[in-house]
């Protein structure tokens, strides 16, 4: 009888306002859904082998608590910390604290809007940031990390 390991686990966590994806500004944002998103998640870790736990919240500290819950039961977090990627040491703190590598997610090219959205705090933990990509970042977040859980980085 052969046992069949668990597929690597990855936290796919949205900040505030991401719920509002294709009615917020689809101008910026475009018109993809949050839905659509995790859609295209679930798709990409099917393909490259591995299990997603995809999330959405408006609040500071429940991102922070879920990110604590990574350590020691994911082996990556792709994150898209929206209004927080500017704002939050918390967040840093708790991606620091974690010990899984995570790769930073934003829909838009930050570093082509307003100036305060140029400065991450969030970069100073990720082991990569995708940015103006679209909703395609995600999918080429999850394939890095697949590659780096199977070089063992």
């Amino acid at each position: 009888m052969t046992v069949s390991q668990p597929l690597p686990l990855i936290a796919v966590l949205n900040g505030p306002n991401l719920n509002m994806l294709g009615l917020r500004q689809p101008e910026v944002y475009g018109r993809s859904t949050l839905d659509d998103v995790e859609a295209l998640c679930a798709e990409t870790a099917d393909r490259l082998g591995l299990a997603i736990d995809f999330r959405q919240t408006n609040g500071e500290g429940e991102l922070v608590s879920w990110v604590q819950e990574c350590r020691g039961k994911c082996a990556g977090i792709v994150i898209n910390p929206a209004g927080y990627t500017t704002t939050s040491i918390a967040l840093l703190d708790a991606l620091l604290a974690c010990e899984v590598p995570a790769i930073e997610v934003h829909i838009t090219n930050i570093h082509r809007r307003e100036e305060f959205r140029h400065k991450s705090f969030v970069s100073k933990a990720a082991v990569g940031v995708i940015c103006g990509l679209g909703i395609r970042g995600y999918a080429l977040a999850l394939q890095a990390l697949a590659e780096m859980i199977e070089e063992g980085a």
